[in-house]
């Protein structure tokens, strides 16, 4: 089915999942054992102008994420931001379910500081399957602060509501950066290996014709080569390395670009477009930013 659905608005939203009319224009929260069967919807994709935090907890199914699916595991979360194509292709809820699904609209946080650091949150740029896996004591924390939201939604609303629930929104958010990286850390073994399998890439591609018919990789096609996200892709590398893929990619660009200037006769030009890039001026700009000398300077002098 090609059929996509568009929710522009929080009542939109809940009309989707079956539940109750919002009590706040910008912003409601969906706990998973209040939502009834919607197998129609199955195999149907949406796309919000939304933002979403969930918690999969007492809930089985797959979840369609661009052109690929992936099964709910226990613990889980999932993030997604607007114009992110979803689509739920099974779902089945436990009576116990525990899960929940926050969502919110821009103009909710739109003057406010987190309306301007919420890109920071790269997560809501991963890939499903790179969703964050929770222990039973960190549900409970994200899950207290989405009762702490829904109690200032459930209340009459006053002058500091709105800045209590974009507080609590963000302390969820800074949670969620915190068990990432517990995640990157009790991972740290199959992090290496994702290194390595990156630095293998960049090997191959610099190896191949690629760089003189596609030109440099940029971080995304990266990630797209190694399955997985160009955040996820980045910030793993970061916590492993310390340098972001993009460092990695420069930095191995400038020790090919060296062997080639102190082992070739080719000119500072010919290694520019041999790397893939398409100025030579480009070339010769990074690599005096990494070396502190220019291209024809490095080869004279070593």
């Amino acid at each position: 089915m090609n059929e996509i659905i568009q929710i522009k608005s929080i009542t939109e939203a809940n009309k989707l999942f079956g539940v109750e009319p919002p009590k706040h224009p910008l912003v409601t929260i969906m706990w998973a054992k209040d939502m009834p069967d919607f197998s129609s919807y199955f195999g149907i994709k949406y796309n919000t102008d939304l933002f979403s935090v969930s918690l999969k907890d007492g809930i089985q199914g797959r979840l369609g994420y661009g052109r690929n699916n992936y099964d709910f595991e226990e613990g889980t979360m999932v993030f997604s931001k607007p114009n992110q194509v979803l689509s739920i292709e099974e779902k089945t809820i436990a009576e116990d379910a525990k899960g929940w699904v926050l969502i919110f609209h821009p103009d909710l946080i739109r003057k406010s500081e987190l309306g301007r650091t919420i890109s920071s949150y790269s997560f809501f740029d991963y890939n499903v399957h790179e969703a964050l896996h929770l222990s039973e004591d960190e549900r409970a924390t994200l899950t207290d602060l989405v009762k702490k939201i829904e109690t200032e939604i459930n209340q009459n609303i006053d002058k500091h509501s709105q800045k209590l629930i974009i507080s609590t929104i963000e302390l969820m958010l800074d949670y969620c950066n915190r068990f990432y990286d517990r995640q990157f850390y009790v991972r740290s073994n199959l992090l290496k290996d994702h290194v390595s399998e990156f630095e293998s890439f960049l090997k191959d591609y610099f190896s191949s014709e690629k760089p003189s018919d596609l030109g440099l990789p940029t971080v995304k096609y990266c990630g797209e080569q190694l399955n997985m996200s160009s955040n996820y892709l980045s910030d793993l590398l970061k916590k492993e390395t310390g340098k972001s893929a993009k460092d990695h990619i420069y930095t191995f660009v400038v020790n090919r670009a060296k062997n080639k200037l102190l082992g070739t006769t080719a000119s500072v030009s010919e290694i520019a477009y041999d790397l893939g890039f398409e100025y030579p001026q480009h070339f010769s700009k990074l690599f005096k930013k990494q070396t502190g000398m220019s291209p024809a300077k490095y080869r004279i002098q070593n």
